[in-house]
């Protein structure tokens, strides 16, 4: 196959950007079905949990850059999930105005709880799959969460992320 013949079979990166969001956008359904109604909490709520999960101690505006949703939204899952006792006040020695929290023990139970919801779900999403295809997929979504990081970090400096993990 001669470059020419490539360049007309890869899609343009506009292309590959809107495949990204149409993915976003469907797999809030088999997550919101699959892993937030058996595990009794909100969307909002996961997202808050997974990025501190991730990430550690975070700022609400931390939140809102890290998961996409509106300041609001982000704002009531927090108030939510410190009424559950799944969050709590951290201390940021650099930033003593930065209000950032953490997961609680409680809150480290109720993500690992979530984990065999995880499971389900990828299982139906992803046992199609190849061992390669699965490691492709990995790889991919590792450099593209990279490029993610490194475009909040410029664009929003005072967001505190942690290095890129490319373990899970």
């Amino acid at each position: 196959m001669n470059d020419q013949s490539i360049t007309k079979t890869v899609p343009a990166p506009a292309h590959l950007l809107v495949r990204l969001l149409k993915l976003g956008s469907f797999i809030s359904g088999p997550m919101r079905d699959g892993v937030c109604d058996p595990a009794q909490i909100s969307s909002n709520e996961l997202r808050v949990i997974m990025a501190l999960a991730g990430e550690g101690a975070l700022a609400g505006h931390d939140l809102v850059e890290i998961t996409g949703l509106p300041p609001m939204n982000v704002s009531r899952a927090i108030a939510t999930l410190r009424e559950r006792g799944w969050i709590e006040d951290a201390v940021d020695p650099d930033n003593r105005r930065r209000r950032p929290v953490r997961l609680s023990d409680d809150g480290h139970e109720a993500y690992r709880r979530t984990q065999p919801y995880f499971d389900v779900v990828a299982d139906a999403l992803l046992s199609t799959l190849t061992l390669r295809q699965r490691q492709q997929l990995a790889s991919l979504t590792d450099k593209v969460n990279a490029q993610l990081i490194t475009w909040i970090r410029d664009h929003h400096a005072e967001v505190k992320l942690a290095k890129p993990d490319q373990s899970d």
